[in-house]
């Protein structure tokens, strides 16, 4: 393919495509070249630079460049050799071969048309096609056309009128050196889109704007940009940050100190007893020694602490492309509340309205309220969240507002018009704070109603009794408020899934407080929406930053690194606390130092709120480890350790395997030998697949439904079902006999047992070989509400320390 304009206008001064600078003069007055291929205009310095500390290749054509005299050498060049731009193998000596380099090198900023042909050039050299340059914040430069036209490859070149082509890469892959993963990708999406490569590529006359003059068409922008897209597409989604030597190394050396004046004291304690009063004596070196053992401990965590950094543009990039469905992994959100008198509603409609409104898929999103006290106060103010959240959630998404808790939004000390706010949305602004001002009045309404509790009970609109009006003593209940298939917010546009929970209770049955209701809420979940991921949120911890879930989403769908951790915990953040935090409510030493500590050993520990779990590590699987390839022993290798066996011997093996992979009395189950026993024992044997069937409903409850969700990694529910269906199953996992004689508790979801379950859950999952990671954005995920006064803040405080004292006196304690 021949392209000809007309020569036409003056050579003008040569410019670095890379640095801007002017390309400069050699040692004999010429024009400097770096690149002898395609005089890819780069001057002396960014040449010096590229061969001391880059790709030692050329930015457009990848070759790899020669050195000049004059430059240094490097690692594995003879100093004494200089190969000079006469030297080239791809070109003849002569004083035409080096006007020709300088007339192409010249050809990339000239702005009028001229006549160009095709140089002779050979690509099948020295070509490296490992590394993509990376010119952020310059001239953009293309650098991937034979990525882009299979069939050849165009250059433009003023003198010379021989054409050069290059090869079908894909038919003369061994001479390119094909050993780019992204590079066969990029071969394989050209291929599927025929239609649009079909032609040849071609070389536009006309100037290219912003890119120095460059001869190349838009395709060629659009190639080098896909290109870049999903080479970063394919990075990590997050970093580890090590805190500075400079910073760590003066507070370890000060832990060794105190370690060592804390030895010798003890040595001396020990060795100089109070005879007149050893009783005494006795105890307090016992005390001594007990503080000095928890102070070794808690300086472990405080050793090695660690920042992570997430990357939210990786993660669209890579579940999110343009015009296709949204790849991100559902998320199931949990609320727990209790008594609606001493949790106000309206700090619980406030928790869900962030919810409805957070950053993330509609359909991707379901929030499932747990009311544990059965409270008609309770249910009323969820329908009425659920109707204002029509307006609310419409409003925030249009104009990216923060925090989307209304309360908290229109008590912000900001002027919001100091950045010339559109008038359109201070209009809207004053009519949706109106809006919240008649939503707050009717939910208190309900709440001062509520105070005087009528003697024949609640009772509904259509005039039957609330089934909650004895607490101790209801059915299960499940309201589908909002949903995918009802529930449209002004605008027509879906809302998430928002389901009321209250879980069956009645007489001489331990339903195991908070600890329960969680774990009634994992299985409603699995069966009518099955996320893959949970967050946990208390009542009064509203989400402030919109992006917490794309966060958490970072590390759980990151390839290498989320297949092994359990759950990621952000740090609790509070409200209303005064400015000398006169009961410590921040913790600051906890949230900022120890559980960033602890991250750097395996993971923060579980704090009870604000946390994303993996649904496959609250089942009690173990995570997914590497395969160990072991040598057959000698008796196999003696008598045959063939898989291959007849089918009367087959289908016993097969029953052995099964009862292996499932054996009820192991504590500890892993995913993919649970689903290599069923697979192995054969479809045709119906008393193997039953056996399976049956062990896992012990373990896991007698519902074959939500038994199913668990074997389901990815998450989903059957297409077939329907939401009758599914309705009645939900409340079948949550009657208050469902747990009995199960796994529940002990070995599966939030574990009991302690007044800490929080605590317990996470060691456990760590116990069995998962990671946690801990996630700190700039703009805290979620906050609360902190105890206003010492004596709530004491008792929270005494809980926790009886919480520890427990785990460390139970079965679940790693010394015993």
């Amino acid at each position: 393919m021949d392209l000809e304009g007309d020569a036409t206008g003056p050579k003008k001064i040569q410019v670095c495509q890379i640095c801007s600078d002017d390309i400069g003069k050699t040692v004999d007055g010429e024009p400097f070249v770096a690149c002898h291929v395609c005089s890819f205009p780069v001057c002396r310095p960014c040449y010096e630079y590229e061969r001391k500390d880059g790709n030692q290749s050329c930015p457009q054509c990848k070759t790899k460049y020669k050195r000049h005299k004059g430059s240094p050498p490097i690692q594995g060049e003879d100093a004494n050799s200089d190969e000079v731009e006469n030297k080239s193998n791809h070109h003849t000596s002569g004083v035409q071969d080096e006007k020709q380099k300088i007339e192409r090198m010249m050809a990339w900023d000239s702005s009028s048309g001229r006549k160009e042909h095709l140089a002779t050039t050979n690509y099948d050299r020295d070509v490296s096609l490992n590394h993509i340059p990376y010119l952020a914040g310059r001239r953009s430069v293309s650098g991937d056309l034979s990525a882009a036209s299979p069939e050849r490859y165009s250059l433009a070149s003023p003198e010379s009128g021989i054409r050069a082509t290059m090869r079908d890469p894909t038919r003369d892959s061994g001479s390119l050196g094909f050993g780019n993963v992204a590079w066969r990708e990029r071969i394989d999406g050209w291929k599927m889109k025929p239609e649009k490569n079909t032609a040849p590529m071609s070389v536009s006359n006309a100037p290219s704007e912003g890119r120095g003059g460059g001869d190349f068409d838009a395709s060629t922008d659009v190639l080098m940009d896909d290109s870049l897209l999903n080479d970063e597409a394919r990075q990590p989604l997050s970093r580890k940050v090590s805190i500075p030597s400079s910073r760590i190394n003066p507070y370890r050396m000060v832990i060794v100190l105190r370690l060592v004046v804390l030895c010798i004291f003890l040595h001396y304690r020990l060795t100089n007893p109070v005879r007149d009063a050893y009783a005494l004596w006795l105890i307090s070196v016992i005390c001594e020694i007990w503080f000095a053992i928890s102070w070794i401990l808690d300086q472990f965590p405080k050793w090695l602490p660690v920042n992570r950094e997430t990357y939210l543009d990786r993660l669209s990039l890579r579940y999110e492309k343009e015009g296709e469905p949204s790849q991100l992994a559902a998320v199931d959100i949990f609320v727990s509340t209790v008594d609606p008198l001493k949790e106000p509603p309206l700090v619980t409609a406030n928790t869900v309205l962030s919810i409805l409104a957070v950053d993330y898929p509609v359909d991707k999103v379901s929030c499932y309220v747990s009311d544990d006290g059965a409270a008609m106060l309770t249910f009323e103010a969820i329908s009425e969240t659920s109707e204002f959240a029509r307006k609310w959630v419409p409003f925030c998404k249009k104009y990216d507002i923060e925090p989307r808790a209304p309360e908290w939004y229109f008590a912000q000390k900001i002027d919001y018009l100091k950045d010339k706010v559109h008038p359109a949305f201070v209009k809207e602004r004053r009519a949706m704070k109106r809006e919240y001002e008649e939503f707050k009045v009717r939910v208190n309404g309900f709440v001062s109603k509520a105070q005087k509790v009528p003697d024949e009970g609640w009772v509904m609109q259509d005039g039957t009794p609330w089934p909650g009006n004895n607490t101790r003593d209801h059915p299960g209940m499940i309201q589908v408020f909002l949903g995918h298939s009802g529930g449209l917010d002004t605008e027509g546009n879906e809302l998430p899934r928002l389901v009321y929970v209250s879980r069956e209770k009645r007489p001489g049955f331990q339903h195991h407080k908070k600890a329960g209701a969680m774990n009634a809420l994992v299985r409603v979940s699995a069966v009518l929406t099955n996320g893959p991921f949970l967050l946990n949120l208390d009542c009064d911890h509203y989400i402030n930053n919109s992006k917490a879930l794309r966060e958490a989403m970072c590390f759980l769908m990151d390839p290498n690194l989320g297949r092994t951790v359990c759950y990621v915990q952000f740090p609790q953040r509070f409200d209303g606390i005064d400015r000398n935090d006169r009961y410590a409510n921040r913790n600051t030493v906890f949230f900022d130092i120890n559980l960033r500590g602890l991250d750097g050993i395996q993971g923060p520990v579980y704090v009870g709120t604000g946390c994303v779990f993996n649904r496959t590590a609250l089942y009690g699987y173990e995570p997914p480890l590497k395969p160990k390839h072991k040598k057959p022993g000698f008796l196999s290798s003696c008598f045959g350790g063939s898989r291959k066996k007849s089918s009367g011997s087959g289908r016993k093996e097969s029953k052995k395997k099964s009862s292996k992979h499932v054996d009820p009395a192991l504590p500890v189950f892993n995913l993919e030998d649970i689903e290599e026993g069923v697979e192995g024992t054969g479809f045709d044997d119906e008393k193997s697949l039953l056996m399976s069937q049956m062990t896992l409903e012990k373990r896991f409850g007698q519902s074959t439904v939500f038994v199913a969700s668990t074997l389901m990694e990815n998450g989903g529910v059957p297409g077939s079902a329907t939401p009758e269906s599914l309705l009645k199953e939900a409340i079948h996992v949550i009657s208050c006999g469902y747990e009995d004689k199960t796994d529940w508790g002990s070995e599966i979801g939030w574990i009991y047992g302690s007044v800490t379950e929080d605590i317990l859950t996470g060691f456990k999952m760590h116990a069995r070989g998962w990671r946690s990671i801990y996630c700190m954005p700039k703009r805290p995920a979620f906050k609360g509400s902190a105890p206003i006064n010492l004596s709530d803040r004491l008792n929270q405080v005494l809980r926790w320390a009886l919480g520890s004292v427990e785990i460390l006196l139970s079965r679940h304690c790693p010394i015993w």
